[in-house]
């Protein structure tokens, strides 16, 4: 890789973050649908409120960021990371629409025991499922993914990623989705992530964004501290 070899690499420590999110998430989701009473909607409506928070994320995330791994990722990494990332690319690839695919199932269920509290235990399962599908993506992400982009994408690359990921996330959704991200990162991550944002984001994401995830927390887990997973953060 010809390059400037004073040029800032890849700062991935954005992805970890996310990562713990998705895993705290998507792990507590499954029991969340089954403490539900079958027939009690009120709740159904709050936990379901919650997954089709969270599987809207999780759809961003698979269309704009895998489309960005597309276009901006794969072919860097198969251009300068050799063997070992021609190799574990196609199984990302696959991995990607395993992932989709139990996506859609769980949101071929979901409006339905929304609506009705009913359903819940194959609904949970279904989440299981897609839970099972995230996390063993993450860890190969994590494991070789994550390494070749550190030697072989240059910040500046990896930005162009991270924009491009959050091209159409809606803006009313960002202080709660951000929130989520917050709960166990690191505090470096947040400012280094928050220093490409525009001045109002900067200055007020970090006050606002975990009061929004607090109060969705308590309506959603009974606490303003669900329990933390702290796997995949670095």
């Amino acid at each position: 890789m010809n390059q400037n070899h004073r040029e800032a690499m890849a700062d991935v420590r954005d992805m970890y973050m996310a990562h713990t999110m998705f895993r705290r998430e998507f792990s507590l989701l499954p029991q969340l649908v089954r403490d539900v009473t079958p027939g009690d909607t009120t709740r159904a409506e709050v936990v379901g409120a919650h997954a089709e928070m969270l599987c809207s994320i999780l759809h961003l995330h698979l269309h704009l960021h895998h489309e960005g791994e597309d276009l901006l990722l794969w072919p860097r990494l198969t251009q300068r990371g050799g063997a070992q990332a021609a190799a574990i690319v196609p199984i990302m690839e696959e991995q990607h629409h395993a992932i989709e695919k139990a996506h859609a199932a769980v949101l071929a269920l979901l409006p339905q025991w929304r609506r009705t509290g009913h359903g819940g235990g194959q609904l949970a399962a279904e989440f299981e499922q897609l839970r099972s599908a995230l996390i063993e993506h993450m860890a190969l992400e994590e494991s070789e993914i994550l390494p070749l982009a550190e030697r072989h994408i240059t910040a500046s690359e990896w930005m162009q990623l991270g924009e491009h990921g959050m091209s159409a996330a809606p803006k009313k959704q960002l202080p709660l989705a951000f929130g989520l991200a917050m709960y166990e990162g690191d505090p470096e991550v947040i400012k280094a992530v928050l220093a490409h944002a525009p001045l109002p984001a900067r200055l007020l994401m970090p006050i606002i964004a975990p009061r929004f995830f607090a109060n969705h927390a308590r309506r959603v887990h009974g606490t303003a501290t669900p329990p933390r997973i702290g796997v995949g953060a670095r």
